[in-house]
């Protein structure tokens, strides 16, 4: 199976010598999953967007500085391409932005959250039965780095997670398409980095109670493990 990896920020400042590219990072979280994975970057960030999609393809939109309710080109290419292959059936994941942004595209709405700013790791409550069946225990817990949240569900979506700090963690459509708010793909050395490099006009508060949550396992795996069930 290949999965298209639709790069909309490769967060380079945000790199230490020690850091995978952002492609990398997520084609390890996979790779871990299912070794015979192949994957194809389109490099959205710089106007690269695929020309064409297949149905026997998957496609999977990361993280980005963007905001889902931005009026630029690239975020209206973007979701005019999310439209046209939810159109065609096409199968799709998200994560982080990609959550949101195919959100937006579906008719849901993203919005700047009130709580603040959401990092560390968290734990979310499941609320579907499709998500139990990966997560038995009733939660999943995952690295996150996120100020937007989505506040509407796309008409079609189920929410699969919700916690205190945000209401939809993560949905999904049918049996293809799948989205989390979290980064299964981050690393607690890489969101470490993160805080203590990244993150000076953030509060202290919020640093410190991140830093101490990241000893706490998440359920990384599970989540990869679910989309490429899901894609495939």
């Amino acid at each position: 199976m290949k999965i298209n990896i639709l790069v909309c920020d490769w967060f380079e400042e945000w790199q230490s010598p020690e850091t995978p590219t952002y492609a990398e990072m997520l084609q390890r979280l996979f790779s871990a999953v299912a070794p015979a994975l192949e994957y194809k970057i389109f490099d959205v960030c710089r106007g690269v967007f695929p020309a064409e999609f297949h149905a026997d393809e998957r496609y999977l939109i990361p993280g980005s500085h963007d905001s889902a309710y931005d009026d630029t080109p690239r975020v209206r290419q973007l979701i005019r391409l999310i439209r046209e292959m939810d159109a065609a059936k096409v199968r799709m994941a998200g994560i982080c932005f990609g959550h949101q942004v195919i959100a937006q595209a579906l008719g849901g709405k993203v919005e700047k959250a009130r709580q603040g700013w959401g990092t560390g790791v968290r734990r979310s409550a499941v609320c579907a039965p499709k998500a139990s069946g990966y997560f038995p225990e009733g939660t999943v817990s995952l690295l996150y780095n996120h100020h937007d949240q989505v506040t509407v569900l796309p008409p079609q979506a189920v929410c699969f997670a919700q916690s205190d700090f945000c209401p939809c963690e993560g949905f999904y459509v049918d049996d293809r398409i799948l989205t989390f708010q979290g980064h299964p793909e981050y690393t607690p050395d890489y969101s470490r980095h993160l805080l203590l490099h990244h993150a000076g006009d953030e509060p202290e508060a919020v640093k410190a109670k991140a830093l101490a949550s990241l000893d706490c396992p998440t359920d990384a795996a599970i989540a990869a493990e679910w989309m490429i069930n899901m894609l495939g």
